[in-house]
């Protein structure tokens, strides 16, 4: 019966690993957390249940453009979804609350901002919910990479929503921010799938910046991966926009994406690199999380990010097809100036040691002379037990 679900509504004609186990559980009404690497499969593993359940399934999710994108999906697919998130008006928020209220919508997809507002919650006390999603549940721990206020107060779901299993879900988290996650969310006994860190397609190079070679050594790898897709992200708007620009120049097919871009130009930029019409997205962090585009061959970050935990995220953006990909650092000794410049405007000497300490591991990773995969994985919690991946540029160096 699950599988011929699957293959109706989802198109698959098995489950991916841990993916059935954690639905059966959901199904008994039972709290679970998920860590499943990015393109592993975890929006199944809530997706599915709401099928099943008579009720609401309620999905809190950070980000805007991957709730429209997976809203779609769901109802291209004969789900009924919705989203109520900034982007709507009012009048299109009424009408989504109507056809709630008449149990109309299996999947309601909502920002954490909009689980802050008590009108908002009053309203969802009055509906029958069968299951509460909380995507990218990192952002709730301080500790996290990414972490979010508004995400703290869902603090208040055990106890607004009696009896309604929470189901956890993200794709990076190290030993300490799960403990938090279960902890903040009161998971109660939760079932934990904690899918290996290891993307076998994947490959790691960690380069020098040197001056102005640093932008020729940036056109080598395009060149290698012409016509390709590829992500170059970068620390400042400025850096983004100037790259493209230069990449342009330099006959490539590059766009730019940032937070101060007028939101159509972010969406046309977005939109032209999901359809392969530009080959090249040059952007900050503020790209990425919800880009589920599966033919990225390169992800080069032109700074290094300031955590180990936001740079596994970012590189998950390369591969999830599962062909080979390449994931390429650079690092200089005046970028982690740069993060610490930054470091010094955060008031509260606790929070600034703790991010000291993340810049700290990511340099660390940028000088090893170990393999880079163990060192990842390591970070993570997980062992790598072989002496030489094939697939750094300190196991390539050694043959």
């Amino acid at each position: 019966m699950m599988e011929k679900l699957l293959k109706r509504y989802f198109g698959h004609k098995q489950f991916r690993p841990f993916q059935e186990e954690v639905i059966i559980n959901v199904l008994k009404k039972k709290d679970s957390f998920i860590i499943l690497p990015t393109g592993g499969g975890k929006s199944l593993c809530y997706q599915f249940p709401a099928l099943e359940f008579k009720g609401l399934t309620l999905v809190i999710s950070p980000l805007i453009s991957l709730m429209k994108d997976q809203v779609d999906a769901l109802k291209s697919n004969g789900i009924r979804a919705e989203y109520i998130n900034s982007s709507l008006s009012s009048k299109e928020i009424f009408q989504i609350q109507k056809k709630l209220s008449e149990g109309k919508i299996k999947i309601l997809y909502a920002a954490p901002e909009r689980l802050s507002l008590e009108t908002f919650r009053s309203f969802l006390q009055g509906l029958k919910i069968d299951l509460i999603a909380v995507d990218e549940a990192h952002c709730i721990s301080e500790w996290g990479h990414d972490f979010r206020p508004d995400y703290r107060n869902l603090k208040f779901l055990k106890k607004q929503f009696s009896g309604v299993p929470i189901i956890a879900l993200t794709a990076t988290a190290t030993p300490e921010v799960r403990k938090d996650i279960i902890k903040q969310l009161s998971l109660d006994k939760p079932k934990i799938c904690i899918s290996s860190f290891d993307r076998k397609n994947l490959s790691f190079f960690v380069l020098r910046k040197s001056g102005s070679q640093t932008f020729y050594k940036l056109l080598e790898l395009l060149k290698e991966h012409r016509n390709e897709s590829a992500i170059v992200y970068c620390f400042s708007r400025k850096d983004t926009e100037d790259i493209a620009n230069d990449l342009n120049i330099e006959g490539f097919n590059a766009l730019p994406y940032h937070a101060g871009l007028n939101k159509e130009i972010r969406k046309h930029n977005q939109e032209m690199f999901i359809q392969d019409k530009a080959s090249i997205m040059v952007a900050t962090i503020a790209f990425g999380m919800g880009i589920d585009k599966p033919n990225v061959r390169l992800v080069v970050h032109y700074t290094f990010p300031k955590t180990l935990e936001e740079y596994y995220q970012q590189i998950g953006r390369a591969g999830r097809d599962g062909l080979p990909s390449k994931c390429v650092l650079f690092y200089s000794y005046g970028d982690k100036m740069k993060h610490e410049y930054f470091l010094e405007q955060i008031s509260s000497p606790d929070e600034r040691n703790h991010i000291q300490g993340k810049i700290n591991q990511i340099v660390e990773y940028c000088e090893t002379i170990d393999c880079r995969r163990k060192f990842l994985l390591g970070y993570f919690g997980e062992e790598f037990s072989e002496e030489n991946c094939g697939a750094c540029d300190i196991c390539l160096q050694r043959g």
